[in-house]
């Protein structure tokens, strides 16, 4: 339930936010066009992509973590979803690096900016982060071609009848049930998470088909290491480029007494949110694959690390507002539309 209600929660809040946004985005870039706008437009584009997504994982969550949709939902989702964890990432590294040149080297970035060239460099990380994250489809067939079997609900009865072609007391069906993996019946993509047993029979039932979930020792060995290159690639990387870009972005920023009060205040609130979001919303996952990879297996809280990275797409509204004067004007506006047309408000 818990996952569920912030499912809820971030699509209420992170649908029209992130729509205002990007419309208000949209708009300004046909009047004029910065490397900033097209930063900002693609981390919208990003956002959407999750929250658009975001309903399958309801479903799931509805489900009791069970996959009541179509099997070959499953990857596609999965895909669009991590993609655009990656995508924020990428996004708002970009984001630290154009404010941290546009002030620690004015004169010089000024002369080298080009909307083409950020145009450019961001294509490199969509492709970089969806071609990472592609995984999920070739992950869903390696150890074999078995996950058919995940899907069907199964009782095999002592008295040997046949179960989905096999009988009991084929090798091959006994060597499915004695397995001490159980897992390994299952495909990376969609496994089976209920095995139960009743009186007079001898396996009972296996249903309730999960979504990349309780993988093999086949495929956890193929799995693993990537999750490894990708927490290096995905995250490390832009996280450490993050820090290092605000941290002297901000630092210089305060030791020049020209500059207004609100910008410093708009530069630290810049800083403050994209923290927050690598912090919160993306690290505790990411740090699950660095354990997955030193304990060889699935850590057991993996699935509410995921639920924060969706906070991501409700916390980036933030970033939008400090980071472009239009996003501001608009809210503003909006603000003041609310006001006026309440209760107490003038109305027309």
């Amino acid at each position: 339930m818990l996952v569920l209600t912030i499912y809820i929660l971030t699509f209420s809040v992170g649908f029209p936010a992130n729509i205002f946004t990007f419309a208000t985005l949209l708009g300004k870039a046909r009047r004029h066009v910065s490397p900033s706008d097209i930063l900002l437009l693609n981390l919208t584009a990003a956002d959407l992509l999750l929250l658009l997504f975001l309903p399958f994982k309801m479903v799931e969550a509805a489900a009791g973590m069970t996959w009541p949709l179509p099997v070959v939902l499953c990857p596609v989702a999965n895909f669009c979803f991590y993609s655009s964890i990656y995508l924020s990432s990428f996004f708002l590294a970009a984001l630290s690096v154009e404010r941290y040149l546009g002030v620690v080297f004015p004169l010089q970035y000024k002369d080298r900016r080009r909307p083409a060239r950020v145009m450019a460099v961001s294509v490199v990380l969509w492709l970089l982060a969806c071609s990472h994250c592609s995984i999920v489809f070739v992950a869903q067939y390696h150890g074999g071609g078995n996950q058919t079997l995940a899907n069907r609900s199964t009782v095999i009865g002592s008295d040997g009848s046949t179960v989905n072609g096999f009988k009991l007391g084929s090798s091959k069906i006994n060597s499915r049930i004695s397995s001490p993996n159980m897992s390994k019946l299952s495909s990376h993509t969609v496994s089976t998470s209920k095995i139960s047993t009743t009186k007079g029979a001898n396996i009972q039932d296996i249903s309730g088909p999960k979504c990349y979930d309780d993988f093999s020792d086949d495929q956890l060995s193929f799995v693993l290491p990537l999750r490894l290159e990708v927490f290096l690639v995905l995250f490390l990387l832009p996280f450490t480029i993050t820090i290092f870009c605000y941290i002297n972005f901000v630092r210089v920023l305060l030791a020049r007494p020209n500059i207004p009060l609100e910008k410093k205040q708009r530069a630290m609130g810049l800083a403050v949110a994209t923290m927050v979001n690598f912090g919160v919303c993306f690290a505790p996952y990411n740090i699950s694959h660095v354990v997955g990879f030193v304990e060889k297996r699935s850590p057991d809280w993996r699935v509410y690390a995921l639920l924060l990275t969706s906070l991501n797409a409700a916390l980036d509204p933030l970033v939008f507002y400090f980071s472009s004067t239009a996003v501001q004007r608009a809210m503003a506006g909006v603000v003041v539309a609310i006001l006026l047309g309440g209760p107490g408000g003038r109305r027309g």
